[in-house]
């Protein structure tokens, strides 16, 4: 009988315990005196970078106190605005070992164990993941960020909630339902089939209570914990009327930075800041593997100067947590054009992004569902993005945001397969060029100037309709 009090003593003090460490996770610190409040404003945004924080891989220990270490360092780079992705607890039930099993799937209990499942399966939006830390490691992650100049967005998942969520018991009416009264995994609003992420549970935004539930989630991190903003996944699956009035409110406790995984243009009138550039990116590949010519680019930059109002902008990127997890490493995809690619990714109207891993040259793929972890050794990559990121900051010929430095395509005797445009604001000036094709090539350009070649700081001069020859892949930025 003594063994068996001791057991049931044992039992509801591990309870009490977790218990302890959940409120742990999820309740806010009390606030104390705040040092002058850095505050989102456009005129940052025109010269920032982003970064893409992969908390659980971007350090052995997996933990907001491993990253907040090294924000300085991000600092060196221009970053200005650090996205974290989904720092919340992951649902347990349903959770995915792989893109097709879950770990209901996996038999022996010690291999369940190595299975974290996906960041975009949340349990509960206003907790944070207890294997990343507590909230007071999160709420020095962001006085770090903010010290060092930079603002904080969550990367928030409105579409879906793991299949734990106390709302699924509690609110079942916030759930889109099959014809049999079942709640179902995100459907696709097209082709009215599923997207095959059967992890999390499907939301109906027909709803109200839900939009206003979903809102308060958001303002919870926004008044507690001062965060800048959000990186909205499937934002365009999310009804626009949603994020309008929600974003409005937002706003009207502090300044915010909005982006939307989306290209949808209408998001951009009154929600969200900067969408994905997802089909230029798309564009890259395909010119980095011969699939596709620079007229392609030129049909598709015509084609976004008429799709989107003047102050919208895009992020640009070579890789990011999708495209490096299931299309393949910067290196697999691009090759030996990624340094040009790189190039034009900076000197784009819009925001370069980097990814975690990309700053150290990583070439591999990460593990979605698992733990893994990034190089930390500084190669070729670390003073490419240095440089660049101070040009970026610099030169007011890359701004990239609301009020976008001008874009000017210059004509070349080439234009099937070289690529040259002009940015140009307030006086400072940058040229591209670029043989975007795996041979040599020799053109000219229908422009003229002295300018300084970026990477070697030399003078250089274009003299009109004067041949060039560029190698495979070979590219130039010339700043005034």
């Amino acid at each position: 009988m003594n063994k068996l009090i001791s057991l049931g003593f044992c039992v509801l003090l591990f309870a009490s315990c977790a218990e302890v460490k959940k409120e742990e996770a999820k309740k806010p610190l009390e606030k104390e005196e705040q040092s002058q409040e850095l505050k989102v404003s456009n005129e940052a945004l025109e010269s920032a970078v982003i970064y893409e924080a992969n908390i659980r891989q971007y350090s052995p220990e997996g933990t907001f106190e491993e990253f907040t270490k090294d924000i300085p360092q991000l600092k060196e780079l221009g970053v200005k605005v650090i996205w974290l992705m989904p720092i919340y607890p992951i649902s347990m039930k349903n959770r995915k070992a792989t893109d097709d099993l879950s770990i209901e799937d996996i038999e022996d209990e010690k291999e369940r164990e190595k299975y974290l499942g996906s960041y975009y399966a949340i349990s509960d939006y206003t907790a944070v993941n207890p294997e990343f830390g507590n909230m007071e490691d999160f709420e020095n992650l962001v006085e770090t960020a903010h010290e060092n100049g930079m603002y904080v967005i969550l990367d928030w998942v409105a579409n879906h909630t793991g299949w734990d969520h106390a709302w699924l018991e509690e609110h079942p009416q916030y759930y889109v339902k099959n014809k049999d009264g079942e709640i179902t995994d995100p459907i696709n609003t097209e082709t009215g089939e599923t997207w095959g992420w059967t992890d999390v549970a499907h939301l109906d935004y027909d709803n109200q209570e839900l939009r206003e539930a979903m809102k308060n989630e958001m303002k919870f991190w926004v008044e507690e914990m001062n965060v800048d903003g959000f990186r909205c996944d499937v934002a365009g699956e999310v009804p626009t009327d949603f994020w309008e009035p929600t974003v409005a409110e937002l706003q009207s406790i502090k300044p915010l930075f909005m982006l939307a995984e989306s290209e949808k243009k209408d998001l951009f009138h009154e929600a969200f800041d900067m969408g994905y550039n997802w089909e230029g990116h798309h564009i890259k590949n395909e010119l980095a593997q011969g699939k596709m010519k620079v007229s392609d680019w030129d049909d598709y930059m015509a084609k976004i100067d008429t799709t989107y109002q003047k102050d919208d902008y895009l992020m640009n990127f070579l890789t990011n947590h999708d495209e490096n997890s299931w299309n393949g490493t910067i290196d697999e995809r691009m090759g030996d054009a990624k340094w040009a690619m790189l190039g034009l990714v900076y000197t784009l109207p819009g925001m370069p992004l980097i990814y975690s891993g990309q700053e150290y040259d990583m070439g591999h793929r990460l593990k979605f569902f698992e733990k893994d972890e990034i190089p930390k050794e500084k190669g070729k990559m670390w003073p490419m993005l240095e440089k660049l990121g101070k040009l970026k900051k610099t030169n007011k010929a890359l701004h990239g945001a609301k009020e976008s430095a001008d874009y000017e395509r210059l004509t070349t005797s080439d234009d099937e397969y070289v690529l040259a445009f002009k940015r140009e604001k307030d006086g400072d000036v940058v040229v591209f060029i670029a043989n975007f094709t795996d041979e040599e090539r020799s053109f000219s350009l229908d422009f003229e100037g002295e300018f300084t070649d970026f990477e070697t700081g030399e003078q250089d001069f274009i003299h009109l309709k004067e041949e060039m020859t560029y190698p495979a892949w070979g590219y130039q930025i010339l700043v005034k």
